[in-house]
């Protein structure tokens, strides 16, 4: 082991001083060196980043220079490696949007120190504008329903809670949100880290997939607070992103589910599919329903590198993966996960 930290707060920039210049300094001030070393690997950036973080934070981060634009999955891949060969325990892949207070890490390197079982975990996530509402990318825990639409502890699609404190529990969860998932960096690598075929979204939910059918567990500590922008790449009505979600929810079906079931599952989701298409068409949309044709149409080429899936069905004994979220929530008017349980 090359040095005595246990644990690397990772974020990956991507053309993003000015993210840099509002949120670094927190995350700086606040996460207690003892415990951890900030870093900024840089994706590429073709903006002024590398000289924000040479003139305004040298001496504060470690920063890690990337040749080109890896994507979210490929660039956290590559830092992951690195952070594993100089021997951090720990990694925290944190978004360059999340603002963190004091105190913010020390919950979960305890509660990882003391069950050696869990193999990553999320603190809570709030937003940074509404600081008492729960935060879309993640919220207390993140869940799968039987059709693969994920949801939130906090967040059922885009109906955020206020927090009242009543996801405070420690809890299993399906999916540890990529914004802030703290991971055992020699599990990351084992289970051979972010698919970068994904590119960006929806990654993490794909890894965590692969940490559960190793037989790990998955938690929420929300003890552990972080306040999140949100949107700070792409925005959430934004056809690029459209076209992210829709191609690698159906990627991660298609990897993570076994032979006899990967079938109908597919062929349901690519029917509810089409009615989101026929939503967005006829609400003028013409830019998000392109992408959802494209989504497909890339998919079908993209599945043919997966050949290799799993024998079990965890989704089935998982929390949550027995609920038909869209039933739920558009026919019986349940809005919240408390709602739900």
């Amino acid at each position: 082991m090359e040095n005595n930290i246990k644990c690397a707060v990772i974020i990956l920039n991507w053309n993003g001083a000015a993210l840099l210049r509002k949120f670094l300094p927190s995350v700086i001030e606040n996460t207690d060196a003892s415990m951890a070393r900030v870093i900024v690997a840089d994706n590429g950036s073709e903006d002024e980043s590398c000289e924000v973080l040479a003139s305004e934070f040298a001496g504060k981060v470690d920063v890690w220079k990337f040749d080109k634009n890896y994507g979210f999955a490929g660039g956290y891949n590559r830092a992951l490696a690195r952070a594993h060969k100089e021997g951090y325990i720990y990694t925290v892949l944190l978004n360059s949007d999340v603002e963190t207070p004091w105190g913010w890490l020390k919950p979960m390197i305890d509660y990882l120190d003391m069950h050696t079982d869990v193999a990553a975990a999320q603190p809570k996530v709030l937003s940074y504008e509404r600081r008492g509402m729960f935060e879309y990318a993640g919220a207390s825990g993140g869940f799968l329903d039987r059709n693969g639409y994920p949801y939130c502890r906090g967040r059922i699609f885009g109906t955020c809670e206020q927090d009242n404190g009543q996801y405070n529990d420690v809890c299993d969860i399906f999916w540890a949100t990529g914004a802030a998932l703290f991971i055992r960096t020699d599990i990351y690598i084992k289970v051979g880290g972010l698919d970068e075929a994904f590119f960006a979204h929806m990654e993490e939910i794909d890894l965590c997939w692969r940490i559960l059918l190793a037989g790990k567990r998955i938690v929420v500590i929300p003890q552990s607070v972080v306040y999140h922008l949100g949107g700070g790449s792409l925005p959430a009505s934004n056809p690029r992103k459209t076209y992210l979600n829709f191609r690698n929810n159906l990627l991660l079906l298609h990897k993570n589910l076994p032979d006899g079931i990967r079938g109908r599952k597919l062929l349901k989701r690519r029917l509810l599919d089409a009615v989101a298409w026929a939503r967005f068409a006829m609400t003028f949309s013409w830019g998000n329903a392109s992408a959802i044709w494209r989504a497909h149409r890339k998919f079908a080429k993209m599945k043919k590198q997966y050949t290799n899936h799993p024998e079990t069905d965890i989704m089935k004994n998982i929390p949550g993966g027995k609920i038909n979220i869209l039933t739920a929530y558009y026919l019986r008017g349940k809005h919240t996960y408390g709602a739900l349980t």
